[in-house]
């Protein structure tokens, strides 16, 4: 075959996305895997064996689970309680802050090399530091090794709103790549109707939900999402088994198994892939850690949205309607004095 005739055999299977030829399908595949906690130059090297497998299985989005670099603090307490302050706990949030990662930084250099060297568009779950406050994070790399920029989770959860802080609507991006319209939605956000609701609008085609719900009803969120929205979900979770966390007193690891010894399981994953139309591409895997992939056809949004289309002809903007506030929130702001 020659060059001309392989050019012109890949644009009949492409789908035109903003008059740019798309494949019509596209490999995706979820990391599930537990951090290394306390340690996150050996995380971005796990991060690297996954995404390189992920590569050379032809993948060309791999996706990581909620808090991968720096870990999600699973069971832990940190010396925590109304009126009390705990000099360990103190400690504890110190490691802690010491294993989150500046955006920009080193660590997301490392990140976007990766993603170019392997030709993939990565999204990873980070704590980020910013200064002395930590936001869950999601960054998003292209193939040519760039990173395109972050979305901070909006609404932490229980216990996780005295370690992290809360993001604004400056960071709700969706991204319209050649693979797709990509964005995310981080562990239980995706139960937040008006936040779903804004990415749907923005045309998110892939939605990423990086996550620490392995809970099996969690399954169920995700199904609706995917019919919802019109769109794929790839739902990302860690695990963990119990020897994936420092040892420590007072951790309280889960209400499913209080079994103490190493190998009791913390975080089941449960990492799934679905498609517009409710289908289980892949997953759920609830037994171990690694890799959950799929093929995405493209042309199922279509399909899905013929009959229903949620910020298209099945809206009511007459009835119901959302503003979305997209100006950064900042507690200080310094104007200057002219001279």
């Amino acid at each position: 075959m020659s060059s001309t005739e392989e050019i012109m055999s890949t644009l009949k299977n492409a789908t035109k996305f903003n008059g740019v030829a798309s494949p019509s399908s596209v490999r995706a595949t979820i990391v599930q895997a537990s951090t290394v906690y306390n340690d996150t130059p050996a995380t971005l090297e796990k991060a690297k064996k996954y995404i390189v497998e992920a590569a050379s299985k032809g993948s060309e989005l791999v996706v990581f689970p909620e808090a991968f670099i720096g870990g999600y603090p699973r069971g832990f307490r940190f010396g925590m309680a109304v009126g009390v302050f705990n000099e360990e706990g103190r400690d504890e949030f110190r490691k802690y802050h010491a294993s989150a990662i500046q955006v920009p930084g080193p660590e997301v250099e490392t990140l976007a090399d990766l993603a170019g060297k392997n030709n993939v568009y990565l999204v990873m779950g980070a704590i980020e530091k910013d200064g002395y406050t930590l936001y869950c994070t999601a960054l998003f790399f292209s193939p040519q090794g760039q990173f395109l920029g972050k979305h901070r989770k909006l609404m932490p959860t229980t216990l996780e709103r005295c370690i992290w802080g809360q993001g604004d609507g400056s960071t709700i991006p969706v991204y319209d790549t050649p693979i797709g319209k990509l964005g995310a939605a981080i562990c239980w956000e995706n139960r937040m109707p008006l936040y779903r609701t804004a990415l749907y609008a923005k045309g998110i085609e892939i939605y990423c939900a990086p996550t620490a719900d392995g809970y099996k009803e969690w399954q169920s969120s995700m199904l609706h999402i995917a019919m919802e929205g019109g769109c794929f979900v790839l739902s990302a979770c860690q695990f963990c088994q119990r020897k994936d966390f420092p040892e420590h007193p007072d951790y309280l690891f889960t209400d499913l198994d209080n079994n103490k010894e190493h190998d009791a399981i913390v975080s089941q994953g449960g990492s799934v892939i679905i498609s517009p139309l409710g289908q289980v591409l892949a997953g759920p895997n609830f037994e171990s850690e690694g890799l959950i992939t799929a093929d995405l056809d493209l042309g199922e949004i279509a399909r899905a949205k013929l009959y229903f289309d949620v910020v298209g002809h099945y809206s009511k903007p007459d009835v119901l309607s959302l503003t979305v506030n997209e100006h950064p929130k900042k507690p200080v702001i310094f104007v200057s004095k002219v001279e």
